[in-house]
């Protein structure tokens, strides 16, 4: 038996992203979710390489899109209560907030993420 049930609504962790979701599938090891709106926009560069500029590629990590479904571990997986916000909205607050501490701190990942940041501003919106 699954804590949680098709339909709900929850929020989820994918990669380094927060997101508010609806459970559309239960699987054996992850539910999938369908993104509604983004709570953490992803760090941008290498997962692997966290804050780290001397990598092979500095990635630029957009957030999931509106209604994109992922699978989710279960784990990474909390009931949400509340209503569920505009997705645009809750993108923009998200990336406007990850600006804000980036531009808060000098390091050069710092700078660089500043530069992708300002890219997906553009494609965004």
């Amino acid at each position: 038996m699954s804590e949680y049930q098709i339909g709900d609504k929850v929020t989820a962790f994918y990669k380094t992203g927060k997101y508010i979701g609806e459970i559309t599938d239960i699987r054996p090891q992850a539910y999938l979710v369908k993104v509604l709106g983004v709570l953490k926009h992803p760090q941008q560069g290498d997962l692997h390489n966290p804050k780290e500029v001397q990598v092979a590629l500095f990635h630029e990590r957009k957030a999931l899109s509106y209604r994109e479904q992922t699978n989710v571990p279960k784990n990474m997986v909390k009931p949400y209560d509340g209503p569920i916000p505009q997705y645009a909205d809750t993108l923009k607050e998200a990336l406007q907030k990850m600006k804000a501490e980036l531009m808060a701190d000098p390091s050069p990942f710092a700078q660089l993420s500043l530069k992708n940041v300002e890219t997906l501003e553009k494609e965004y919106f």
